[in-house]
């Protein structure tokens, strides 16, 4: 099956599946979006978003070849569970879950007749909602594959040509690691960012916001994600960012220890290695 003669559904036309909509317009058979917002929908049809919206998921499915779960992690561990119940002919099936492992457990656990892979694009914003939805938002972006039980080769080949279609980069990895990864480089950092600005405002002081400059809001943008996506996220990859949190704990101790013994060599190199790995990822990146 090639991606022009599919037609598509994604559930949940917010950020990441309205950014996946616009990219696909007018590159497969037909676009359908399915969300419960009914300002969503009216926008997502004003807007040209998509070609049919509807707030029945079972209406979404009757129509599509192959359906996107764009939702919040614990909205599509429940969807794929009620999945056999409404699709009882199974369909062609792909997730933009930021969590993979739990994800990935449910889809293969689906009936045979379904086909899945999951997926998760490394990309977003801290603004959620169509409105902030962008058609560049997955250019040159990684696009995460993870396969499970119910991967075949159709839907493996219909999610890279995806990938293609919207210009990503796919990178297979099992969920395992995957979810280790983005604990480290994504979900923490969310929480560091969180506790960045919480302490801030415990100054409780009237100038602490005039003062504040470019590094703190660099540093705090992460905690104006939305609260309900990242409680899933925490939620769903509990076991990884506890691990990476007693790391960074270790770590904020050891940096504490060296300032107290004013240990100026040794905390120059610690910062110097920080720099230059810095360094090294902004050309990893370019």
């Amino acid at each position: 099956m090639l991606l022009k003669d599919t037609r598509v559904c994604i559930v949940g036309i917010g950020l990441m599946g309205g950014s996946l909509a616009l990219a696909l317009r007018g590159k497969v058979a037909h676009l359908m979006g399915v969300d419960r917002h009914a300002a969503t929908r009216q926008y997502a049809l004003r807007e040209h978003v998509v070609d049919q919206v509807s707030d029945d998921l079972s209406l979404g499915i009757q129509m599509a070849d192959l359906l996107i779960l764009a939702t919040p992690v614990q909205t599509i561990l429940n969807l794929l569970i009620d999945l056999p119940r409404l699709c009882p002919d199974g369909c062609l099936l792909f997730d933009l879950g930021s969590t993979k492992q739990t994800i990935n457990a449910t889809m293969g656990a689906l009936p045979t007749q379904f086909q899945a892979i999951g997926g998760h694009p490394m990309c977003g914003k801290e603004t959620a909602g169509l409105l902030a939805a962008d058609a560049t938002l997955y250019q040159d972006q990684t696009f995460i594959l993870t396969r499970n039980g119910r991967t075949t080769p159709t839907i493996e080949q219909l999610a890279l040509e995806l990938s293609a279609t919207i210009g990503a980069r796919p990178l297979f990895l099992d969920a395992v690691r995957h979810d280790r990864i983005t604990a480290a480089v994504s979900h923490v950092p969310y929480l560091i960012s969180a506790v960045l600005m919480h302490q801030a405002a415990m100054l409780n002081d009237e100038y602490v916001w005039p003062v504040s400059a470019s590094g703190f809001r660099d540093t705090s943008r992460l905690s104006g994600s939305d609260p309900r996506m990242m409680l899933d996220i925490l939620l769903t990859n509990k076991t990884a960012v506890l691990d990476q949190l007693n790391h960074f704990q270790i770590t904020l101790a050891e940096i504490s220890d060296l300032l107290i013994s004013k240990d100026e060599t040794a905390l120059a190199v610690w910062l110097t290695k920080a720099q230059q790995t810095y360094v090294d990822y902004r050309a990893h990146k370019e």
